[in-house]
Order: structure tokens, then sequence, then C-alpha cells
């Protein structure tokens, strides 16, 4: 990399051999470094007041900051301080960010072990873990073979299920061969609350390491260790979705700590956790699912009427009697979230025995596909939509409202283990036990739609029950622990969160990026070299002129820059319409001259073979363009750092698509309900996803790279306010308003510039005292932050004695 020396001196903090033990507002911090930025200590400093209030935090954190390090030094650290404080539980989006997490908190443990005594190590011992799915977990051969994550879970149901291994033992037959179950479980179960997991940090990889040495099952182990471990890390879904929150957080203390990282996108989770739509297809699947149960509960009656009769008796004293709501080995999902006073309440009495409920089910569904049956968009909520089930097949709304909790009861009363043949009927009853919950009345609106919008000229119908409301998820969470740390790169504009999540933090910040000089270059292109503006608004989209405009664009910046390019549209049918434009104009064949072309596409294979040959383009020094789609799988999860991504460009600003009729609804809810304008929302999302698109290109502060928004509405002030103050620190006037000519020229000079050494001066000066803190430089601001301190408590103990005289003299008079 052609990089100045002081950027190479400053990463040699990584692989310092002294590393950093400091206070902070009289906090010990542990941090594995041998100096720290200064936007680290203010979040630290941040975060550490959120703890001290016990209350919640929204932190906006520069992209390739160490703002995971920083999160995992505070929080263990006061940990340490404080052994009251409950588990840290760190949720990601994704398996390669919970490796990253983990591969961190082993860095700060051993950091921290390394300093402290033996004996103190010993009265302070720490246990991390991940869990993930079993796909991700599992040791077993045979069922490692499955290629999908349902076929995994099925093979691990058919050997784990408790009625499999009773019917092993009722034959006299435990071996694992012939009775098909798995012995890695039974070695698990046998051993029970004896499993030898000594203290330390373990990663997906290590667990399954030891589950082969030990003989048990990594999966299950690590549930059980998620009890008393101190630190936990998994996915998003195990802590805001009901039904998988159920059965994994369901045993976590007030005291936790949760941190939800990367949340740009943490209102659009909680929708979707709460959100059901089905198809025609999946009621005809949901129908077929009613049939074989109905062929199962006679065959049991003949078989073994005493269980159907056991869990009838069972029903009788409430859902938690009978277990409906328990997670066990055959981890039957769990059900939506249902108040804590009806848990205990008895079953109605017409959907106790078995063929009853399964009545009602095929019912239900007849009349979901008789609603179907329509012309136009039709739009209701809950209430009415049970007002409607009511007048028209007779059904009250409290069994539907056990609906979920009925049916797993029945699932597991049948013994069934291939749980995702009955995944329609499952969505089935979600979907009726929610839309019957009293607390889900406000919130959420049910539409059914004769056609999918993306094909509007065939016939095919959907049923969609739309959470409005993010809050609904998250509340729970937010209610049930005493601190939750919203954290990310990209949360500008950070105000508009409390109001979409119905929080209330206690610290609220959005940090700038300190720097040497600068290293990226943001600009914004807004006209063509004929003047042409650009822009992709809908109106401008047939616009020849604009293309031929975006097309100059990427040939002279392939012309110019070095290694990868990255460039994002607002929709797979934009990139479609520009790329064939694009390829009888000639401009790929222009591109092509200069770089290697690559396409995301719908299919996750053939995108993953595109990326992975676009990567090998740039390591072999040919240079690559890829083409790839805002709100896509590459702009979320896939970092273009280093040469991979030495540009991004943004043709458009990726605003949702508008017409959606379940995006229409939750606007005019957020104006009714949160007095959030539909622009503003609309803006707000767009900018975020742009944030995200072009924050690919920068994962820490050695890298460098160029951000070009293609799009003349991105120089309003309503849009630019919305970018996250990283970005805008580094976008200058001058280049806030660019013709693609000027824009070239911009990319050129900076290159230049970056490429050249910095002086000695400026290394001393810049880095020592603005860009990197030492453990001397912190141990003069605790000092400087303790007379502080002392000076405002001397101030106010003066201002009390004052005005005690004063009020002895006003009594005396």
């Amino acid at each position: 990399e052609r990089w100045p020396n002081i950027y190479i001196k400053s990463n040699r903090r990584c692989c310092g051999e002294r590393k950093m033990r400091f206070d902070l507002d009289g906090l010990e911090v542990f941090f594995p470094y041998p100096s720290i930025y200064p936007e680290q200590y203010e979040y630290m400093l941040e975060l550490k007041n959120a703890l001290d209030a016990k209350g919640h935090c929204m932190l906006e954190m520069p992209t390739g900051t160490g703002k995971t390090v920083s999160l995992l030094s505070l929080i263990t650290s006061y940990q340490y301080a404080h052994p009251e404080t409950g588990k840290l539980v760190y949720c990601t989006r994704t398996v390669p960010e919970m490796s990253q997490t983990i591969e961190e908190l082993k860095r700060v443990i051993n950091h921290r072990n390394s300093l402290l005594s033996e004996e103190q190590v010993a009265k302070n011992p720490v246990l991390g873990v991940c869990l993930s799915a079993r796909r991700n977990m599992c040791i077993h051969p045979k069922v490692m073979e499955a290629s999908d994550r349902e076929q995994v879970d099925v093979l691990c149901r058919r050997r784990t299920a408790p009625w499999v291994r009773m019917k092993a033992n009722d034959e006299g037959n435990t071996n694992s061969s012939s009775a098909a179950l798995c012995e890695f479980y039974e070695e698990y179960d046998r051993r029970g609350s004896d499993i030898p997991i000594t203290s330390g940090i373990y990663n997906l990889e290590d667990m399954q390491q030891i589950g082969r040495e030990n003989g048990w099952c990594p999966y299950f182990a690590t549930r059980h260790v998620v009890k008393f471990a101190s630190v936990i890390v998994y996915n998003y879904q195990y802590m805001l979705d009901p039904k998988v929150a159920n059965m994994v957080s369901k045993e976590l203390e007030k005291e936790c700590i949760v941190v939800f990282d990367e949340a740009h996108n943490i209102d659009n989770v909680c929708i979707e956790a709460l959100s059901v739509n089905f198809n025609r297809r999946s009621l005809e699947a949901a129908a077929a699912n009613v049939s074989k149960l109905n062929r199962l509960i006679n065959t049991e009656k003949e078989a073994d009427q005493a269980r159907l009769n056991a869990e009838y008796q069972a029903l009788v004293e409430g859902l938690t009697a009978s277990g409906a709501i328990d997670a066990t080995a055959a981890d039957v999902l769990g059900n939506p979230v249902l108040p804590d006073d009806i848990l205990d309440e008895a079953v109605p009495g017409n959907i106790r025995k078995a063929q009853h409920f399964v009545k009602l089910l095929d019912i239900i569904i007849k009349h979901l596909k008789t609603r179907m049956r329509v012309q136009r968009v039709e739009k209701e909520t809950p209430i009415a939509f049970l007002h409607n089930v009511q007048s028209t097949i007779g059904v009250e709304s409290k069994p539907l409202r056990f609906a979920y909790s009925r049916l797993n009861s029945l699932l597991r009363t049948l013994r069934i283990v291939d749980l995702e043949e009955f995944t329609p009927i499952c969505q089935v009853a979600d979907f009726l036990t929610l839309v019957a919950t009293p607390d889900y009345k406000n919130g959420f609106m049910i539409i059914i739609e004769p056609y999918d919008q993306r094909t509007p000229h065939f016939e095919d119908p959907i049923i969609q029950f739309a959470c409005l409301d993010a809050s609904l998820a998250i509340k729970p969470v937010l209610k049930r622990f005493q601190s939750v740390i919203i954290t990310s790169g990209t949360l500008s504009p950070i105000d508009l969160y409390p109001k979409l999540l119905d929080l209330q933090p206690k610290v609220r910040r959005s940090l700038s990026m300190s720097i040497v000089r600068p290293c990226i270059c943001p600009m914004i292109v807004t006209r063509g070299t004929d003047q042409t503006p650009v822009t992709s608004q809908f109106n401008a989209r047939e616009n020849k002129a604009v293309v031929r405009n975006y097309g100059a664009l990427l040939i002279d910046l392939a012309k110019s820059i070095p290694d990868g390019i990255v460039c994002f549209f607002t929709s797979y049918q934009y990139m479609e319409n520009v790329v064939t434009e694009w390829h009888e104009q000639g401009v790929l064949a222009e591109v092509l001259k200069h770089k290697l072309l690559f396409i995301e596409t719908k299919d996750v294979v053939e995108t993953t073979l595109a990326l992975d040959n676009y990567r090998r383009a740039c390591d072999c020094g040919r240079g690559a363009v890829f083409l790839s789609v805002a709100r896509g799988k590459v702009s979320e999860g896939i970092d273009f750092d280093r040469h991979y991504g030495r540009c991004v460009v943004l043709y458009g600003i990726p605003f949702q698509y508008t017409k959606s009729h379940i995006l229409l609804a939750r606007l005019e809810y957020l104006r009714r309900t949160f007095k959030i304008r539909e622009d503003e929302f609309l803006a707000f999302d767009a900018l975020r996803q742009a944030s995200q698109c072009v924050g690919r290109v920068i994962r820490s502060k050695v890298d460098y790279g160029i951000m070009i928004f293609a799009d003349k509405r991105y120089n309003n002030q309503s849009k630019r306010s919305k970018l996250p103050p990283w970005i805008t620190q580094f976008l200058e006037e001058s280049n806030a308003n660019l013709s693609t000519e000027e824009a070239v020229n911009v990319c050129k000079s900076f290159l230049k510039n970056i490429a050249q050494p910095l002086s000695s001066a400026t290394i001393s000066s810049s880095v020592q005292v603005s860009t990197l803190l030492t453990e001397e430089d912190l141990t003069k601001r605790a000092e400087t932050m303790r007379e502080a301190r002392k000076a405002r408590e001397r101030s106010e103990q003066n201002s009390d004695d004052e005005n005690e005289i004063a009020f002895k003299k006003m009594k005396k008079n």
C-alpha cells in the first residue's frame, strides 16, 4: 500500500508490547493496545455515564475506529469493578461479526489477566461463549452432511427428541447407530450440569473442538452454559424475536447489559420479528398440514388414547402447567408474546380436545382463503378483522389467542420431529395469536392484496399482518434490562431513533473522527459535463443524458482510480435498466478496457462467486468494478476495505418503494402516533442506507477511499444534514456541487496527496497529541478531571454555605 509513514506508525498500536491500564473517571479500564484514539476515550466515557446512571444509551462512532474493543474493554472493566453487574449480552447481525467480537473479547480478557495476580484472576473468572444455530455448531458427522439449516434442525430433532430417546430406552437399545440417537447429546445429557467448561473465552470453533474432545454436543452445552456465562454473544433474533427469545433468553437477569451492535436497522428488525404474511400457496400447504394432523390424531386415538387425555387434563390447568410454553430438547418453536396474566389461564374448552382444535384451524384457513378473493387492496385493524371473523364464522377471539401455544402442545403430544413440514400451519397459528392478543390492538395493520406489487399482472393474493411500530418488539427488552446500548457507525440522524423505539436514553451522542489529514474524500456530483442534472428521481430515469453522464463518470473513474471500485444503485430494476443502456451506449466495453466488471444478482450463490472473482481481480492488480444494490446483501454485510474499495459511487438516493401498502400504512402510523412526517422518515431511512453503502470502503484508520454521492439532491441541506458527522467533517463545501469532470479531478488530487509522506513536524505534533493517546496522556487527563471534580465540589459546597448564611439572615430579620 502506498500509504504515509505516519499511518504505518500508528498501526503499530495493534502489535505493541505495552498495553494500557488507565483511570477513566474513577474506573480502572483494561485496554489491550498501547494507545487509544480520542474518540474511543470519549465513547467509553459516555458509555460509563450510562452504566452509572443504570439507563439506556445510543452512541454513534465512526467506522473503523475500534468501537467493538472499546465496548468490550469498558463493560468488562465495569463488571470487574462492580461484581453486582449482570452479564454482558452482545447482539450481532451475522456469524462473522460474532466471531470478530469474540476474538476481541479474548484479547481484552487475556490482557487483563496478564496484569492481575493469579489470586485476582481466580477470584474474578470470565466465561464468554457464542451461541448460534445448530448448523454452525453441530459436530455429528451425519447431521453435518445436510445442505441447509432446516434439514440440520430436522436431523438433529430425529436424534434428540424426548420421545425418540424414550422409545430407544424402552426397547433397551441405546446404541446410536441402530437406535438413531446422537451420542454427543446422550453424553451431554448424562453429564448434566457437570460439563467441564472452565473460565475462558470460546468461539464457535472452540466449542466444537471441546465437544469433539469430550464427546458432548456443543450446541446444547452452550445453551446450558449461557445460564452462568459472564459474556454471551449471539444474534439479534435471540433477544428481539419473542418466538426465539422465549427459549434462549428468558432466564437472563435484570442487571444484564445488552448491546445491539451495528444497530442502524434495528427498527426494521423489530418490525420483521412481529410481522407475518402468507399467500395462497402457504394456505394450501397449511390445509394439507391440517389434514395430516387429523390423520395423526386418529392414529393416536387407536394406539395411545391416554396420551391425548393427559394433554387435555393438562390444558385445563393452563399453558404453564401443560408445558406448552416451555422449551425442551424437542425445541418446538416458542410462542409469540403473551401477557403474563393468561399464561396460567385455562385453555378455552372448545380447543382443548385435539380434534376440536384442528377443526377450528380448518375453519379459519377456509375463511382466510375466502378473504383472499379480493379485487383491490383491503386494509383493516386487528379489531376489525376479529369482528369480521366472529360475525362471519362465529369464532370468538379468545381461542385464537391460544392458537400458537395449543398447536405447540399438539405437536409435542403427537411427537412430531419434522417441524419444518408444519411451518405453514405454524405461520397461520402465529398470525391468529398475534391478531388476537389484546396488547397488539394498536400498531398493527392487516393488508390483503390481490397480487404481489412486483408482478401486478399475475394474480397472487397475499395476506400480511404488518407491524407498524418497532417499539412493540424492543419494549420488553428495554423494560426488562437496566442498560441497553444501541450503537453503530451510521445512526445519524440519531434524534429520530428514540421516537421510533419509544426510548428515553440517558446518553445520546454522535462522535466525529480524529485525523492527521483526511483519509476519506466525500463529494457530491450534481451534473454531467453537459450540465445535465444527474439524479435517480423517477421522472428522470428514462433520461438518456443522465444515464450517459453516469456512464462517463464510471469510465473516467476506472481510468484514474487503482484497484477496486464499488457502485451502488437504488434497486435491482434501476440497475438492470442502467446497465442495459450502458451496454447499448458502449460504456461497458470502455470500462472493460481498464477493469473487470462484476454484478450482484438476487441469487446468493452467483453473488458470492462474483465477489470472490472481484477480490481476485483486485489482488492480482487487474482491478475491478462491482455493481450492486443498496439494501442488498453486499451493502449490509460485505466489507471492501483496503484495495478492494478505493472508491464507492452511489447512483441516486436509495428511497424505499413508496407505493408499498405496508410502507404507506407505517408512514401514516408514524405521523399520527409519533408526529414524524412522511418525508422526514423517508429521507432518514434513505440516508442511513446511503451511509451504510459508502461506509463499506473504510474499515480502519489506516484505510483510505473516495465516496461519491451522484445525485443533485444530496446537495440539499435537508439531505446532507442527515449524514453521519464522520462523513460531513470531510465534505468540503467546494466538493458539494461538482460536475462529473470536476469530480474525477478531485479524485486524482486526493490520491496524489494521500500518497505523499507527512513531515516529521506533523508526525510529532498531530499523532502524539491529537490522534493517539498513550497511558501517560490518559493519566494526565484523569488528574485534570479529578481536579475539576474537586473544584466543582468546592464550588457547590461554598454555594450551599452561602445559601445557608443567607437563609439564617433572612430568618433572623
